[in-house]
């Protein structure tokens, strides 16, 4: 199983912005920071701040900051919330074709395999992976000292 980058982008952004605590950041650092896509963050962003977890302000004195605690955001709320398709294979999906879906034990072992990939990522918060070393991240993203 492979996460969509919008996923991958979606944990990015919310690391970056727990490693800058309360100070603002924009979507141009972000981006500059991961050296990812500012357009494709921007329609990242949006969802994050569409779905609670980023609060945007506009304006001059305007950037992103996060709109919970990293400690209450949950891992497997991230992806379930990120992810448009948790189907692994076609059998998962509406208007299956799979002709041998009705004697194929393959969907339930998956359907398993997934519920404890969820169950372990639900175990761990956001504050789990800055856990210690938000001086190492800060530094890997170029965030000044004087930013955190």
């Amino acid at each position: 199983m492979q996460l969509t980058r919008f996923t991958d982008y979606s944990i990015r952004v919310l690391i970056y912005l727990a490693v800058k605590q309360e100070a603002r950041s924009t979507i141009g650092e972000i981006a500059e920071a991961f050296d990812i896509s500012r357009n494709h963050l921007m329609k990242v962003v949006h969802e994050l701040s569409r779905k609670g977890y980023v609060t945007a302000m506009r304006g001059k004195n305007g950037g992103l900051v996060l709109a919970r605690a990293p400690d209450t955001i949950g891992l497997g709320a991230l992806v379930r919330d990120t992810e448009q398709d948790l189907g692994l294979v076609e059998c998962f999906q509406q208007g299956n074709g799979c002709a041998i879906t009705p004697a194929c034990r393959l969907r339930p072992i998956l359907g398993e395999a997934l519920a404890a990939f969820l169950a372990v990522l639900d175990r761990y918060t956001l504050a789990d992976v800055l856990d210690g070393h938000v001086p190492e991240l800060a530094g890997l993203l170029r965030i000044p000292a004087a930013q955190l």
